[in-house]
């Protein structure tokens, strides 16, 4: 197949530092090409993906993330350059809403992230004319729209070095909103007795604010903030763990930092929010707790958890390979529902 890959224009892929759906969209892209498809990548300019690249927007354009009209823009850019492939699989916000001037165009939407009353609006243009994938059975639980497939990421283990949680201390690896539980979670590491190092993502207004007001107070005493380490900094941190930390108290759609732990041998200790069930198996690869005093208790039972068996859970159930093939064959039924739709035309 011909395979259309759009990324959202703002990250390079795969990202430098903090980027979640653009370091899936580098796995997603560089399978597909691995499994023999002619994939094009249309992204940021910076990418280093290993396949071919198009971009629309200069990278100067870029640092302000989330502008309606750069969005839109490199929409419009994407469809165009898209125009002659099999599929497009789209990773942004503007591209569905856009791909109805490609009536013929067979499309696979993913949303990376929650659903709400603007993205199902979004997304509902494509109900009839192209498919809908999301990124957990939790996910697709929270929108009525059709989804065509539950996807989960997927990473290569053998990119991620195995640790052995020598360095003594609990990780996070974020970004610097209240709905990542960080204050929550530095309570939990002082009630544990565990240093915890915090690596996240500080660029917006909201994430300054939220740093300066309520956690800047509560470093120190063993509460260490890193800043936005790069891809090779957030693998040593991980390795060197007792455990990620993860106590989010929203509904996550997946949680990439979880996979990326385990994949280093590092248990999680989060709460049952969102795609966590669908990653932690209990006593096996971390614990869930909702209730603050579990948490800390989970804490304390980390010796028990085998870290090969936390990697090898990521190699068996999150591969590359598997992610790739869930979305060839999606990619297989709009492409064979969209030819169908034009014979019977």
């Amino acid at each position: 197949m011909r395979i259309a890959v759009v990324a959202p224009p703002w990250l390079p892929v795969p990202p430098t530092a903090y980027g979640g759906t653009e370091a899936v969209v580098d796995a997603l892209a560089t399978g597909l090409q691995e499994a023999g498809h002619d994939v094009l990548l249309i992204g940021h300019p910076d990418s280093t993906c290993p396949v071919p690249l198009r971009s629309v927007v200069p990278a100067s354009d870029t640092v302000q993330m989330g502008r309606a009209s750069i969005e839109l823009e490199h929409a419009i850019g994407a469809y165009r350059l898209a125009a002659d492939y099999n599929v497009v699989s789209d990773h942004t916000i503007g591209g569905p809403l856009h791909s109805a001037s490609y009536p013929h165009l067979p499309v696979v939407a993913t949303n990376h992230n929650p659903f709400s009353r603007t993205r199902d609006a979004i997304y509902s243009t494509l109900v009839g004319r192209g498919a809908i994938v999301a990124i957990s059975e939790s996910h697709a639980a929270s929108t009525r729209l059709p989804i065509a497939a539950v996807i989960h990421h997927g990473i290569d283990v053998e990119q991620f070095p195995i640790g052995s949680g020598a360095g003594g201390y609990l990780a996070m690896v974020t970004r610097m909103t209240p709905d990542k539980g960080i204050d929550r979670a530095i309570r939990l590491a002082r009630r544990a007795g565990l240093p915890l190092r915090i690596a996240a993502k500080i660029r917006e207004r909201h994430e300054r604010e939220y740093f300066d007001s309520v956690i800047a107070p509560l470093l120190g005493d063993g509460i260490e903030f890193l800043g936005e380490v790069d891809a090779i900094g957030k693998r040593v941190l991980l390795a060197d763990a007792t455990a990620l930390l993860n106590p989010i108290e929203w509904d996550e759609p997946f949680g990439m930092a979880m996979l990326e732990s385990l994949a280093c041998g590092t248990p999680v200790v989060a709460t049952p929010r969102g795609a966590a069930p669908e990653i932690v198996v209990p006593s096996i690869t971390g614990y869930l707790a909702a209730d603050d005093d579990q948490l800390v208790s989970s804490i304390g039972a980390l010796d028990r958890i085998d870290r090969a068996a936390c990697r090898q859970h990521v190699s068996d159930r999150f591969s590359i390979s598997a992610m790739c093939t869930a979305y060839t064959k999606v990619f297989e039924q709009e492409i064979e529902r969209q030819r169908a739709a034009t014979v019977g035309s």
